[in-house]
């Protein structure tokens, strides 16, 4: 019988790892610094701590985040990005950008978006 399937779309691929409400702003928190599953928390207002352990742990499978354990009392687990998640921060600053002209009305200037 012929393969008759379809080859996946990149951009429906990519979207699939880093989509929904929060992946996103936990990458974006995490470009700041490495953070506490806690910081994370206090600092995503309106996430739930059951969604956030699930995104942590799915961003930790597809290889955008590392998770850190420390052995110590009491133990301590960090998180932080890996290259490949830091390969985004241009395209979410653009994306901020852009939602910045959707809220306000106002275009950012192309220095703005160039930096």
């Amino acid at each position: 019988m012929e393969d008759c399937s379809i080859p996946p779309c990149p951009l429906t691929e990519a979207l699939i790892v880093i989509g929904g409400k929060w992946k996103a702003i936990i990458i974006y928190q995490l470009s700041k610094s490495d953070k506490r599953f806690g910081q994370l928390d206090f600092a995503i207002p309106g996430i739930s701590r059951k969604v956030l352990t699930s995104h942590l742990n799915e961003l930790v499978n597809d290889n955008l985040i590392i998770r850190q354990s420390f052995k110590e009392t009491p133990p301590r687990v960090e998180y932080r990005l890996t290259e490949k998640a830091r390969e985004l921060i241009p395209i979410f600053t653009q994306l901020y950008l852009w939602g910045e002209y959707l809220v306000d009305g106002t275009e950012a200037s192309n220095e703005m978006i160039e930096n």
